[in-house]
């Protein structure tokens, strides 16, 4: 027989909050356990390894977490521990999606999750530690007398790693991942000042979806956001694209993307630029001073070219993740793979070129042999040309993209760099 107490309309109200709801710290480790493999701490565990979140292993604080440096009794590994505000608007369904999301990404420019801690009102999260801090600190943070300024090549090296790193989120995972909260802040260097990103906004999309509206802790950062975030509240994979393309513009300029110590037409990093990417004549003014003019004046062009195509005000006119990283791995010390390529290709065409010349010896003997060289030569780049763009396309669809396939400017953007990477390569 039913009860009478209460409302009779709902008889069973635990058995409703047993199915639907996750206050519970059992419910939640029953759920999350079913989904992710991260290793589960203690609250006594991470409150141990940071002494008990002294002030002095504060690494740095957002609007809704602080993050600590830990070490782990048990292993002795050094971490950096996430600790969520227990007033912020992250909720228990919210972390658990982030938990989970997180344990299954794995890529050499992302931060390693190790672990999570849900305990109450605790919820924290557990990355390995990187020694680099992060690319604003090192960018415009207080140096020391003994470190330099990153160079050029460092510089595209880390915009690479980044644009992989964005790649892997929008192409890698399914269904896709918006960051979401890009910024040069949110990008930790490791001890080599390899880039992995951090601070995740974990914005999935979902089948059919090509908008999507996230919670307010997500692209709440003044400068990086795209117009259309701003306008609307909702992100595409192109918001991602846009908060790149002004990280890309703090590492040409060494400006920050706000800075209230400049003039006022100088504060905002995007207004100030957007005028000089009209003129290549200004591109050179535009660049850092402390890099003392130590850049290849072609890979600023390109440089600056792919920022402006990543800052257009329409997402639908600004490039794919993919194609950026095509494009930043033909500058200078960008991709340690197109250099070896690059040398695989060169030597191909000289293996080539010994293999046709030795063929025409035996053919017409020593006679003319000169005028033939010169056609095997031109055969041979020609077929290394073709071989190395199959390399770097990957192969599939993807090589459809290399043979610039692509639309609007940023094809003409994109053929001016692999006009003259080949004509290097050749």
């Amino acid at each position: 027989m039913l009860s009478t107490r209460g409302n009779a309309s709902m008889p069973f109200p635990e058995k409703k909050k047993k199915r639907f709801g996750i206050r519970s710290k059992s419910c939640a480790k029953e759920l999350i356990n079913d989904k992710i493999s991260a290793e589960s701490f203690t609250f006594r565990e991470l409150a141990c390894a940071t002494n008990n979140f002294r002030p002095d292993n504060l690494l740095g604080e957002g609007g809704f977490s602080r993050v600590y440096k830990g070490t782990l009794h048990k292993s002795g590994e050094v971490v950096a521990i996430k600790q969520m505000d227990k007033n912020g608007i992250t909720g228990n369904k919210e972390f658990l999606l982030e938990v989970t999301t997180l344990s299954r990404l794995s890529h050499k420019n992302l931060v390693d999750f190790i672990g999570y801690c849900f305990n109450g009102d605790q919820r924290l999260l557990v990355f390995r530690y990187l020694s680099g801090g992060t690319l604003a600190n090192r960018m415009f943070g207080i140096r020391p007398e003994d470190q330099e300024p990153l160079d050029w090549i460092t510089r595209m090296k880390i915009a690479y790693g980044a644009a992989k790193g964005l790649e892997y989120l929008h192409d890698g995972t399914r269904p896709p991942i918006i960051h979401g909260y890009l910024k040069s802040s949110s990008i930790l260097l490791d001890e080599d000042l390899n880039p992995k990103l951090s601070d995740f906004g974990v914005a999935e999309f979902r089948d059919g979806q090509e908008k999507m509206q996230v919670s307010a802790r997500v692209m709440k950062t003044y400068g990086y956001c795209a117009p259309e975030y701003t306008s609307t509240g909702q992100l595409t994979l192109k918001s991602d694209v846009y908060s790149f393309g002004v990280v890309l513009l703090e590492l040409i300029t060494g400006r920050k993307v706000i800075d209230t110590a400049r003039p006022n037409d100088e504060q905002n990093l995007v207004n100030w630029a957007n005028p000089r990417f009209r003129d290549p004549k200004q591109f050179p003014e535009m660049v850092d001073p402390l890099l003392e003019g130590k850049f290849p004046e072609k890979d600023l062009n390109q440089a600056v070219a792919i920022a402006a195509m990543c800052l257009q005000y329409e997402a639908s006119a600004r490039p794919l993740m993919s194609d950026i990283v095509t494009a930043l791995s033909f500058l200078s010390g960008a991709s340690v793979e197109f250099l070896r390529i690059k040398k695989s290709g060169e030597e191909e065409i000289r293996r080539s070129g010994r293999r046709r010349r030795d063929a025409e010896r035996e053919m017409i003997g020593d006679k003319d042999v000169n005028k033939s060289r010169e056609r095997c030569i031109k055969g041979a780049n020609h077929q290394s040309l073709g071989s190395c763009r199959d390399r770097l396309s990957g192969g599939g669809s993807r090589t459809e993209l290399k043979r610039l396939h692509w639309k609007g400017t940023f094809s003409s953007c994109l053929w001016f760099v692999f006009h003259f990477r080949h004509e290097e390569c050749i």
